[in-house]
């Protein structure tokens, strides 16, 4: 129905022009005929259309002697008699037409060649049958206009829209004015994680120093230097030992002038850590978890002009931190990129920084990514840790004395033995229902209140049907902008995990 409107209207608009046409050259026809008419000075321009595989001819009243087309790829003149001329329309542009008739006159024509009605709607017949193919059910109207494509319609989600776009592509340049229905809430993605560590030492330590104050007249003392012996002072009065550490046992005979020190320590340490860390984050969206504290360290600055360098008081997180990304797989698992750190306080290997005692910081850290189906649990962390040291040192030649040797030596062992691991279990969850989450159950009840005026939220609630109801469909760029990830919060009072991080601060000055 609509080529065959096409082409009445093609035909009744070339039937105008040859008529206008004719109705022209039938003036200058009579105007030439008169004895005294003078011939056209100047050019003349009309504008002729034609569609793609359409022909138009056009009767002229002086006979043709030369016929010029602009692009012939877009249009082809043909003379089929000297007084007409068959214009072809070759390919959908604009190009020019010029005549010169045997009287010198010239005529030029604005030549528009249309796409042809047959043409259009083949090329777009084959995007609608891919559209219908590929998206069956949803309504996606393609229209064309000037050459560019126009995409309308309601399509299910953005793949969709992404998909109509792609194969429309194909047949020019693409407007997407599709609506997308408004998708459900995202799922929300519970990871539950545990932490278990044990760390357990054990040592023993024992040595003997022998010193004398005038045993044979002599003054001084046999030690291996791994436990601090006495130090000895002599004077007038006679020499004195200074004990400069901690003893288990000591024993001096004030008849001979000879005793010792005896190291005999036995001890057994255990350090038990059990944290079970709830996030909750939507999906595709990352989460952080941190229970612990935060610790102050010196940091010495550069030297002012005076030449004394202030120290800035920096902080640094410590304690069971997790870090998560969680994303549902089409499969419908759940793909996990995890990032689970104990880190606890460590004053055997502390250091003095400008008459300050600053611990170390004992770090046990796994970074990883796993797929599990929803409640399924995954060990990604474990380390088991068996330490033996031992130290055992001797008095030259003395040393070697069977039974007497004994008194010579020193021996310190020290085992050690660590067990760490971590569990991950993710599971995808739904809000709890208004109202039905209990309060903690508290071992000692709170003072009452000072006001009976209720100084929570009030408990009417504004009514459902004052609020906006959602939309069924928005446009696709307007729902990809919802999407966006928002803005990070800003950190109120901590400071970032790195030494070289965090907030500053007060300054201390010189120390």
């Amino acid at each position: 129905m609509k080529a065959r409107s096409s082409v009445t209207f093609a035909c009744i608009s070339a039937l105008t022009f040859l008529l206008s046409t004719t109705a022209a050259f039938g003036a200058q026809a009579a105007n030439a005929a008169a004895p005294n008419a003078a011939l056209p000075s100047q050019d003349s321009s009309n504008d002729l259309s034609v569609a793609v595989g359409k022909s138009v001819v056009l009767d002229l009243a002086r006979p043709v002697i030369r016929i010029v087309v602009g692009i012939g790829a877009f249009a082809q003149a043909t003379a089929i008699s000297p007084t007409q001329v068959l214009v072809n329309g070759q390919k959908s542009g604009e190009t020019s037409l010029i005549l010169w008739d045997s009287g010198g006159g010239r005529q030029f024509f604005n030549v528009t060649v249309r796409p042809s009605t047959y043409e259009m709607n083949d090329h777009l017949e084959g995007v609608r049958r891919e559209l219908r193919i590929s998206l069956p059910g949803q309504d996606v109207k393609v229209t064309e206009e000037s050459g560019t494509i126009f995409l309308r319609g309601v399509v299910d989600d953005l793949n969709s829209a992404n998909r109509a776009v792609t194969i429309a592509t194909t047949a020019g340049k693409v407007i997407n004015l599709l609506d997308v229905k408004v998708p459900e809430a995202q799922p929300q993605i519970l990871l539950k994680v545990r932490f278990a560590s044990l760390d357990r030492s054990k040592s023993t330590q024992f040595g003997v120093n022998l010193f004398s104050t005038g045993f044979g007249n002599t003054i001084g003392s046999t030690t291996t230097q791994q436990f601090s012996p006495p130090s000895i002072t002599s004077a007038t009065a006679g020499a004195t030992a200074n004990l400069t550490s901690d003893l288990n046992l000591f024993a001096f005979y004030p008849g001979i002038n000879l005793g010792a020190t005896i190291q005999a320590l036995a001890s057994k340490n255990m350090i038990q850590i059990l944290a079970e860390p709830n996030v909750l984050t939507e999906n595709g969206k990352e989460a952080s978890f941190l229970a612990g504290g935060e610790f102050p360290y010196p940091v010495v600055q550069a030297a002012g002009s005076g030449g004394s360098a202030p120290i800035t008081i920096q902080f640094r997180e410590y304690g069971v931190r997790l870090s998560f990304l969680p994303t549902i797989t089409p499969r419908g698992t759940i793909r996990l990129q995890v990032a689970p750190e104990v880190s606890s306080l460590d004053y055997a290997n502390a250091v003095t920084v400008a008459g300050f005692t600053e611990p170390a910081i004992s770090i046990r850290s796994v970074k990883t990514e796993v797929e599990l189906k929803d409640g399924q649990s995954f060990a990604i962390g474990g380390l088991l840790d068996n330490r033996d040291t031992e130290v055992w040192e001797k008095v030259p030649f003395l040393g070697d004395i069977p039974i007497l040797g004994k008194f010579f030596q020193s021996l310190s062992k020290t085992k050690s033995n660590t067990e760490l691991i971590i569990i991950v279990t993710p599971e995808i969850v739904e809000p709890v229902k208004a109202g039905t989450i209990p309060n903690p159950k508290f071992p000692e009840s709170f003072m009452p209140p000072n006001s009976n005026t209720p100084m929570h939220t009030p408990d009417a609630k504004t009514p459902a049907t004052t609020l906006p109801p959602p939309p069924a469909t928005m446009p696709v760029e307007q729902l990809i902008d919802s999407m966006k990830p928002e803005t990070q919060l800003s950190g109120g009072g901590g400071s970032s995990s790195g030494m070289s991080g965090g907030g500053s601060g007060s300054s201390m000055g010189p120390h």
